[in-house]
């Protein structure tokens, strides 16, 4: 990635880091969440700015319902650049919503928007015109349900125009930036494309895509895909991931070497893209590829992937039999080599997976960093590392006394490649790990000829596993949190025996496993050191108002696990025995309510609750058609509706929309005809709207429908008067949170 990154004044035609992070720091002055005043404010700059560059901005409003029940009232920017000739047209995209309650934005995805609107000015200053038209696209709601994006490829004209599509988002505030492809076919004409390109350090592999793709983890992209048949490309970076959604995503926090990453991709690739045929990414065929440290990008094609397993495994026996028929290789030493190997990939996994689990007894504050990565996080993948490199080479030091390092090289270059083929047929994306293979099949050819081969040469033979394995050992543990820590310790193992032709002639295997063992415990102790929280570490916590309209009751929540100094007094001196068991209000981490306590009853402004039955003329149908609505009568947030899953609808409309199915592995489901969750509707209200509700059923009794309304206003509620943290805390990210919520049963009777 780009490196000494300097304020030096830069051309005008040539993109600015520093510019760009102006715009960050306007953008992110303040939580700018869909509903808050601030998002106004941001949406205002963009436009102005966008205005500045002699574009003609436009803005997109309508409601959004998603398939999974998000209704929201998204106002996308959009703005075009028109081209020479005729054809597709390149869309630049991020969007620039950020998460509710409390997160400033910076780098998800104000990094993102500044990226663009750079980007876009410099290419304007150059004065080309460019073949494709561009259209430059702020989505709204992205944090919400992707709601802008859907709004943008069902309803807005220029959707259909669009033949490829860049997106910059992100999912930490820091690292390098990582491009994933979304595309409804092959990716080889992408792949190929993004190679003419030629970005200065692009980072990339299709491994990473192919988990990607198996995760819940959507951006707006994946709604052009889904719903428009529109490819494209993500950027993303994911470093210091507990930052991410947090009041920590500030513009100080955004490592300024990531920004210029962003900028290092889209000057290349729009200057490419702006005069490429932009008709058709369609493909039949799918490309493996990745990336090499110099910035070199290898690619070829699936269809590869068999061919290859089958020369290599060849490879490999045709070499072993060879090594046994003149003696070289010990048919009884192989197996007994296996005893090192397993204890050294089995024994690290494990310790590391009990070590982790300790760490959660010891230090029970890590589970208040909901998505799993601690700040003390890299030490831990430090400790994970040096500990399984330390096991390896004493293990290796006490089972291995034997000179004939070709016959224990055989069983783990054998494991190696059983890995790459079940890659082969259950994560295609990761069949390029049959590289180091063949490299390994040509050591153990080498170690057999010779008694005592060049180490130096060895060595430039095993770092393609370095190369291509090592980054996944901290990017595993950083993205899915540090519960898979463990795979870590698993990797750290495969790469060392990978590197068994050099270390397996070190006499020195007992003083180095020390060496790292020290390491380990050095890292474990700095983790320790840095284990509290802090203001430039806040520690995230959370209270919430809840006033029960039908008991005309109030109780304090919270989700944290242990309470702290700021929302204790709360909860009285023995919280614990107040658990709650309602999960109205879980997280997407599945975190609900763990404490309770009886809060004081002041008045909070109801909705107003407007419901009607009506009269069915057809004498011989037995559905029931009834008609809500709900005005809120003060500023509301969010509105929740629960019903039990088991009631469903034969029609359901919300603010004249109508939700689409939803297809999964288990089947089709529809969030309000085939239901799966008692969660029957979320509203986020950009502003006061009245939530019209028309619905059809057949079940006999009319449904009870329990309402939530939540305000992000706890703190500035002069009734409650709930104090501020102090700068040692923030509000905790990824659940419902410094909120006033009012429940209360709608009852539609006849």
């Amino acid at each position: 990635m780009p490196r000494n990154i300097t304020e030096a004044e830069v051309s005008e035609l040539e993109f600015s880091t520093a510019r760009a992070f102006k715009h960050v720091e306007e953008i992110s002055k303040q939580p700018h969440f869909v509903g808050s005043p601030e998002h106004s404010f941001v949406r205002n700059y963009i436009v102005r700015t966008l205005q500045e560059l002699e574009l003609e901005v436009q803005t997109q409003e309508g409601y959004s319902l998603t398939n999974k029940g998000m209704l929201t009232r998204p106002q996308n920017i959009l703005a075009r650049i028109e081209g020479s000739e005729e054809g597709k047209a390149l869309l630049l995209m991020s969007h620039y919503d950020s998460a509710g309650h409390s997160s400033f934005g910076a780098s998800d995805a104000g990094s993102g928007v500044a990226t663009i609107l750079e980007g876009v000015r410099a290419l304007l200053a150059g004065g080309n015109s460019p073949k494709n038209d561009i259209i430059i696209l702020f989505t709204d709601a992205e944090e919400l349900g992707l709601n802008g994006a859907e709004l943008f490829v069902n309803k807005h004209p220029w959707a259909a125009q669009v033949g490829l599509a860049l997106n910059f988002e992100a999912r930490g505030s820091g690292g390098n930036s990582f491009m994933l492809l979304e595309t409804n076919s092959g990716n080889s004409k992408l792949i190929q494309d993004f190679i003419k390109a030629q970005p200065n350090f692009p980072v990339t592999n299709s491994l990473a895509y192919s988990i990607y793709k198996m995760l819940p983890n959507d951006t707006d992209l994946t709604v052009l895909r889904e719903q428009g048949n529109i490819n494209g490309f993500n950027f993303a970076f994911i470093d210091d991931h507990f930052d991410y959604h947090s009041a920590n995503d500030i513009p100080t926090n955004l490592d300024i070497e990531t920004l210029a990453h962003q900028g290092s991709y889209l000057m290349p690739l729009l200057t490419f893209f702006k005069d490429a045929d932009l008709d058709s990414f369609d493909s039949k065929e799918d490309l493996i590829y990745f990336n090499l440290p110099m910035g070199e990008i290898v690619s070829y094609p699936f269809a590869w992937i068999l061919p290859m397993l089958i020369i290599g495994f060849l490879l490999f026996f045709g070499v072993v039999v060879f090594g046994i028929y003149k003696s070289k290789l010990l048919p009884k030493l192989i197996l007994k080599a296996a005893i090192p190997f397993l204890i050294s990939l089995l024994g690290s996994g494990a310790l590391v997976f009990l070590i982790w689990r300790f760490c959660m007894l010891i230090y029970p504050e890590y589970g208040e960093m909901l998505n799993g990565f601690t700040y003390n996080g890299y030490y831990y993948i430090a400790f994970a590392i040096f500990l399984s490199l330390a096991i390896s080479f004493y293990t290796y030091h006490f089972f291995d006394k034997s000179k004939d390092q070709a016959s224990v090289f055989v069983f783990p270059l054998f494991f190696w490649l059983l890995i790459c083929a079940l890659t082969a047929f259950y994560l295609k994306g990761a069949a390029y790990f049959i590289i180091p293979g063949f490299f390994g099949i040509f050591q153990l050819w080498v170690m057999i000829r010779q008694k005592r081969p060049n180490l130096f040469l060895m060595l430039l033979l095993s770092l393609p596993a370095l190369v291509l394995i090592l980054p996944f050992i901290s990017s595993f543990p950083v993205a899915l949190g540090l519960k898979i820590l463990f795979v870590a310790g698993i990797l750290a193992v495969l790469i060392f025996t990978l590197f068994l032709p050099v270390f397996g002639y070190f006499k020195s295997k007992k003083t180095l496993a020390a060496i790292l063992g020290v390491g380990a415990i050095t890292m474990f102790i700095i983790a320790h050191f840095n284990s509290d929280f802090n203001e430039d570490h806040p520690r995230p916590d959370s209270l919430v108002y809840v006033l029960d309209e039908d008991t005309n009751s109030a109780s304090w929540n919270s989700y944290d696990l242990k309470l702290d100094d700021w929302n204790k007094e709360y909860f009285g001196e023995d919280p614990s025995k107040s658990e709650i068991t309602d999960n109205a209000f879980e997280s997407k981490y599945g975190s609900g309510f763990k404490y309770k306590a009886a809060a004081p009853v002041v008045k909070i402004p109801s909705s107003g609750i407007v419901y009607k039955k009506i009269k069915n003329e057809d004498s011989i149908a037995k559905s029931n058609t009834y008609s809500l609505k709900i005005a809120p009568n003060r500023k509301v947030n969010r509105m929740e509706l629960f019903l039990n899953s088991s009631y469903n609808f034969e029609t359901f409309e919300v603010n004249r929309l109508k939700a689409d199915s939803l297809t999964t592995k288990s089947g089709v489901y529809h969030v309000f005809k085939k239901r799966w969750s008692d969660r029957l509707l979320t509203y986020h209200a950009a502003n006061a709207d009245t939530l019209i509700i028309n619905f059809t059923t057949r079940e006999k009794a009319a449904p009870e429908i329990i309402l939530f309304e939540s305000s992000y206003d706890l703190l500035n509620n002069a009734d409650l008067n709930v104090k501020k943290r102090d700068k040692a805390k923030m509000p905790k990210p990824f659940v419902l949170n410094d909120a006033v919520i009012l429940k209360k049963t709608i009852r539609l009777e006849d």
